[in-house]
């Protein structure tokens, strides 16, 4: 007795039908049900992105208003929209220090930052601390000690030595050494900055 396998039933719905016929409303309800969810999560109120999204930042005592993506971080906000090239992009993993920033006072990596979490915060970068003309303590003690080479890394502990010193009157070497432990300098001019940062601390302390 022979067996057709593709035989129609007595509904008239052969096997082979009937798994393709599932095979394609799975499909269809997978798709329809991401485009629902998609629509859903863009009617929700609050919610950004994917496209360019209004944000205004404080930097340096200045509003800036911008227009980019929720994804973008401060670090490429600063660089790349404002041309506020002093913290640098060089681990890009909030590792190296060399993006360090001042966010509401207290020493940040840029990278790890969404620029839209930054909304509302007052944010200085190295460009914030002093100029050429009228530089502040860390700047004027990084230039008396030398305390750089490739000077890549220099302004991130500039930043983060801003922070320290600010907080740390007549920090002693080991106790500078401790506070910039999040600052890394592929030259090793550790010794310089470290006696940079002590001198600003002093100074800091006698004032």
């Amino acid at each position: 007795m022979s067996t057709n396998h593709n035989s129609s039933d007595e509904s008239g719905v052969s096997r082979r039908g009937f798994l393709k016929g599932m095979g394609v409303g799975t499909v269809s309800t997978g798709v329809l049900s991401n485009a629902s969810l998609h629509e859903a999560r863009a009617a929700e109120p609050g919610v950004k992105g994917p496209g360019d999204t209004a944000i205004v930042l404080k930097i340096n005592g200045k509003n800036k208003q911008l227009n980019i993506e929720p994804r973008v971080t401060l670090l490429d906000a600063l660089r790349n929209r404002l041309d506020l090239t002093g913290p640098k992009k060089v681990c890009d993993r909030g590792t190296c220090g060399a993006c360090t920033v001042l966010v509401d006072g207290d020493p940040m990596y840029a990278c790890s930052l969404l620029a839209v979490e930054a909304q509302g915060r007052e944010i200085t970068t190295v460009e914030g601390l002093g100029t050429p003309e009228k530089m502040n303590a860390v700047q004027e003690a990084f230039i008396d000690r030398d305390a750089q080479q490739c000077g890549f890394c220099t302004p991130g502990f500039v930043t983060a030595c801003s922070a320290f010193v600010r907080d740390n009157p007549n920090a002693s070497v080991d106790e500078v050494k401790n506070g910039l432990g999040g600052n890394l300098c592929r030259c090793g001019t550790y010794a310089g900055m470290v006696l940079a940062a002590s001198d600003a601390a002093k100074e800091k302390g006698s004032a």
